[in-house]
């Protein structure tokens, strides 16, 4: 799996509580991951300059949100 990471925050403040790349804002939740998944996250986020977060929201959107073929376990 590739992810492809481009900032479209490029010329964009942040301003608290407001989304800048999506239409709604981001609230906190906890995942549970082995050290290695976590590593991998952090050093893509790294290599990309976003946040672990951010990886995580755009494999979610990328791999199994509504545009994607992957099937969803609902």
């Amino acid at each position: 799996m590739e992810l492809v990471m481009s900032s479209k925050r490029v010329g964009k403040k942040a301003v608290r509580n407001e989304p800048i790349f999506y239409e709604e804002r981001k609230e906190m939740h906890g995942l549970w991951l082995t050290p290695t998944a976590w590593n991998y996250i952090k050093d893509a986020g790294n290599k990309e300059g976003i946040s672990a977060s951010e990886i995580v929201e755009r494999w979610a959107r990328e791999q199994i949100g509504k545009d994607s073929d992957t099937p969803r376990l609902d």
